[in-house]
């Protein structure tokens, strides 16, 4: 259904002009393969795969497209269609398991390449790709601890990648923990963790999600940082890495630390240690994962756990005791980075730093972050229902999925409008996000669940002022409708 809603809301799949370049992938027909996949696992995901699809279909080629969203795999390419392939295509801003295609051309790029000109990244795809695991995959990409190239030219690469792999792994953890906790609280009251609840069935659920949910969360983001820059041996060390982060107080910002020294240190073993080719099996799972360990593990309890600690305390109380003028400030900076490329760095710097401070017991820039991303396609698709004569027919009829998007936290859904008309969008929805995030703020609205939308306002405490809260996103969605239809002129 979201990727039928993606095409409706007339995503830039495919660019109707064939390029030089993808003339010449057009000169024989080829088979694809290919996978998708973005740090939530929902929009750019889908978006990149209809584009693919539809850039190959253009070119007179065959594609399959495995989505690696957040339900899972879909459409998971076979042994016998990888072996068919001519060539493999890799659209992911996260790290994406490539043994499966040894032997294989493979090239590497980021969703945003397939979206805005899949035919041109198709034909780029078929002049630059190197064989994975032969000389041509040694010259064109870096291999990490366990084998698996790094993403080629074009591709989401260095930490940015590395940290949205943690978040896209780390995202479920704080979902389940703060729907379980928000749970508890509506079945048992603000007290419900207290010992004159115990074994009731509130204080049980506080504890899966508190306990379990929120203590499995950093350790989840280190470990996954870690796995992004060195494959699987840097798992262990990472996730050891995370724990010892959260032991020491610490909090995300050490997890991010502890990803990051555990994959970088287990990458550097991996390349410094030469073992005989009989016991070159052990490097995975015995010597890297020890000695990746200790690393973290030392730097954590004796280096930078402290400093990081006390950086993260004094963030903490300085959020916690923002008063009116300074958290609407917060809440125009982030609505404006939410709204500012609609799924993009700024969107997902402003959304991590929203995240991860739920399991410290700040959920307010969590509230104001997803207030301001449901926004512009929500008054986007308001806009085209006001004042249709500024948009055509396509745009209009194409607002309704917009608008399901929006609800549903969507922020890609206002993509397409942007493409057409970047100047007076991309204004129009960070005025509006903005306010959004700022009277989020100025109410202290406080949001456990880190996504789903208007979805989970049904869910008892999710969000401690549900009608404060409908009031900021309608605001917003109200300001960005009347920008845009001041902004953009009456069509012929």
């Amino acid at each position: 259904m979201l990727r039928q809603a993606l095409a409706l809301a007339g995503a830039p799949a495919a660019v109707p002009a064939v390029s030089a370049a993808a003339a010449v992938a057009a000169s024989r027909p080829l088979k694809i393969v290919a996978i998708t996949s973005c740090p939530t696992g929902v929009a750019h995901t889908f978006m990149a795969a209809e584009a693919l699809e539809q850039g190959a279909k253009a070119l007179g080629h065959q594609i399959q497209v495995e989505t690696q969203g957040s339900v899972g795999a879909q459409n998971t390419l076979s042994a016998q269609a990888i072996s068919d392939a001519d060539l493999v295509l890799i659209a992911a801003d996260t790290q994406v398991e490539r043994s499966r295609f040894a032997g294989k051309r493979l090239h590497s790029s980021g969703t945003k390449a397939a979206i805005h000109d899949a035919q041109a990244l198709i034909a780029k795809a078929q002049t630059e790709a190197a064989v994975w695991g032969g000389e041509g995959a040694a010259a064109a990409t870096t291999t990490t601890a366990a084998g698996a190239p790094s993403a080629g030219k074009g591709a989401t690469t260095g930490p940015y990648k590395h940290l949205m792999t943690g978040v896209s792994f780390m995202l479920p953890f704080v979902v389940a923990g703060g729907l379980l906790i928000a749970l508890a609280f509506a079945l048992g009251g603000i007290y419900v963790y207290d010992d004159a609840h115990k074994g009731t069935l509130g204080w049980v659920l506080f504890q899966i999600g508190a306990k379990g949910g929120f203590a499995l969360m950093v350790p989840a983001l280190a470990g996954y940082i870690a796995f992004s820059i060195a494959d699987r041996p840097g798992i262990a060390p990472g996730m050891i890495g995370g724990l010892l982060a959260g032991t020491v107080g610490a909090g995300f910002l050490g997890g991010i630390a502890a990803g990051f020294i555990a994959g970088y240190s287990v990458n550097a073993l991996n390349r410094w240690i030469r073992l005989p080719r009989g016991l070159d099996g052990l490097k995975p799972v015995l010597i890297l994962p020890l000695l990746g360990a200790v690393i973290t593990g030392v730097a954590m309890m004796m280096v930078i756990g402290q400093p990081v600690a006390a950086i993260m305390a004094a963030l903490t109380e300085w959020l916690k005791g923002l008063q009116t003028g300074s958290a609407m400030l917060l809440g125009i900076t982030l609505g404006a980075m939410m709204a500012a490329d609609m799924g993009g760095p700024i969107n997902k710097a402003a959304y991590v730093f929203s995240t991860t401070l739920i399991a410290s017991g700040v959920a307010t820039p969590m509230a104001a972050a997803m207030a301001a991303g449901m926004v512009p396609p929500l008054g986007i698709a308001l806009a085209c229902y006001l004042f249709g004569s500024r948009f055509t027919a396509e745009e209009r009829e194409a607002s309704k999925a917009a608008a399901v998007l929006g609800l549903a936290f969507i922020t890609e859904g206002a993509i397409p409008y942007v493409a057409r008309d970047p100047l007076r969008v991309i204004p129009a929805c960070v005025l509006g996000a903005a306010t959004a995030g700022a009277l989020s703020m100025m109410w202290g609205i406080a949001l456990q669940a880190p996504h789903g939308g208007v979805f989970v306002l049904a869910i008892p405490n999710a969000v401690n002022h549900v009608i404060l809260y409908a009031l900021a996103i309608l605001a917003g969605t109200v300001v960005t409708a009347l920008a845009l239809g001041a902004f953009k002129k009456k069509l012929a």
